[in-house]
């Protein structure tokens, strides 16, 4: 079993920040991109930003210059600094991760609970 927790959501003030934490646990024998989405309501889960095993990044066009995401592969952990936040970032933020089980073939896809951020005006 292979499981992504995060944590940091919460509310915030327009032009604050927050860092959200995503650690994945279980049987993992190692992890090749990690990334953030998000979903605000009645919209689609888009993506945020995304990191490689060797640590390059890309970014979603409205967050460029205020997010920045980053990984500790000791701790199979992803982390989002999120700066300048305005009320458009509200959303349930996911983490997400492509991993290879221990024992299983294969890239596989894992998805955390989703942590809420709510960013008043």
């Amino acid at each position: 079993q292979v499981q992504l927790v995060e944590s940091g959501g919460g509310l915030v003030q327009a032009g604050g920040s927050l860092r959200l934490s995503c650690a994945a646990s279980g049987s993992i024998f190692s992890i090749n991109a990690m990334a953030w989405y998000r979903q605000a309501p009645g919209k689609q889960r888009e993506l945020v930003a995304r990191i490689s095993s060797g640590a390059r990044t890309n970014y979603a066009d409205s967050v460029k210059g205020r997010f920045t995401i980053s990984r500790d592969n000791a701790k199979n952990t992803v982390y989002l600094q999120m700066n300048s936040l305005k009320p458009e970032d509200t959303a349930v933020y996911y983490c997400n991760a492509d991993l290879v089980r221990v024992g299983v073939i294969g890239l596989h896809d894992y998805w955390g609970q989703g942590t809420q951020v709510t960013v008043s005006s």
